[in-house]
């Protein structure tokens, strides 16, 4: 599994991506800190889950399926507004944003439609961790909690200015190259964190100090939603961008330290997505048998 956790990052910062929330760079960083960090008895519990997985839309590993949402989700529209919750700039209703929090369907995975990423990722926790929850139901549970406690950290995945959370801000990356606000948070800031995908992960590791990782793994779904929204505010929406959406929007220039800033938050959303993925997992494990979970001989 390390040299699949190894061969999953390096094929990632050597091939194109598509942009996706966090990017698939930011989904595998944050799984691989959260690996590392799991226990001997929860990694197996994890492990055995994905062994059972045929989904042939990502490798089987457990890096490579924190991407698999936003695969699933081209051909599974139904499932697109698990991504985000839209909660305005200027109009900070978390209520409003989660669509009133619409009680979830049995399984998780039939809905409800109008629910977001808040209300989605305890759901599926929930019934990932859940003893009598069928084995194809677990195995979707596990990789929509993969993915989705990392889109809860990308700030413009839990803010909006009436534009799509970045999507219709243009940022000039200098020339002739542009970047909408969005895909700089998704992908471009993760880039700029080190020259390689081993360089990033090692920095991201030295800097998830014991005291910090224990501050991080307290709260909730919710709390770390509302965190996340705070650094949208201050950094990612730090400068002034009209709250609309525009056909021909002409690119905007970052104000001074921008880019700094925004890697500054960016490296730490990343730690604490890997820290609290991990505590996520290892609760949701604990109450499973690794003898119930491993497939029939």
């Amino acid at each position: 599994m390390k040299k699949l956790a190894a061969a999953a990052l390096w094929a990632l910062f050597l091939s194109p991506t598509q942009a996706s929330a966090w990017g698939s760079e930011g989904h595998i960083l944050i799984a691989a800190i959260a690996r590392a960090r799991l226990s001997p008895a929860a990694l197996a519990k994890v492990d055995a889950i994905l062994a059972q997985d045929h989904d042939a839309s990502t490798p089987s590993d457990m890096l490579s399926r924190a991407v698999w949402a936003d695969i699933y989700r081209r051909d599974h529209r139904e499932t697109s507004q698990w991504h985000f919750a839209d909660v305005e700039k200027d109009h900070a209703d978390f209520d409003t944003a989660c669509f009133g929090h619409p009680a979830s369907a049995r399984p998780a995975s039939a809905g409800p439609v109008k629910a977001c990423l808040i209300d989605r990722a305890a759901d599926f926790a929930r019934e990932l961790g859940d003893p009598g929850t069928p084995m194809p139901e677990r195995i979707l549970a596990l990789k929509f909690v993969l993915h989705y406690v990392g889109d809860m950290h990308q700030p413009l995945h839990v803010a909006d200015n009436h534009d799509h959370g970045g999507n219709c801000v243009l940022i000039s990356l200098g020339g002739s190259r542009s970047v909408n606000l969005h895909s700089y948070w998704d992908t471009v800031v993760v880039g700029e964190l080190g020259k390689d995908a081993r360089e990033i992960l090692t920095r991201l590791t030295a800097g998830i100090t014991p005291v910090k990782a224990a501050a991080w793994s307290t709260g909730s779904f919710s709390s770390w939603a509302h965190e996340t929204n705070g650094v949208a505010l201050s950094t990612a929406y730090s400068f002034h961008t009209q709250p609309r959406c525009e056909q021909s929007p002409i690119p905007l220039l970052f104000p001074k330290g921008y880019d700094e800033a925004a890697q500054a938050a960016a490296a730490t959303q990343l730690e604490r997505a890997g820290v609290r993925l991990a505590v996520v997992l290892e609760k949701a494990m604990k109450p499973l048998s690794l003898t119930s979970l491993s497939p029939p001989q």
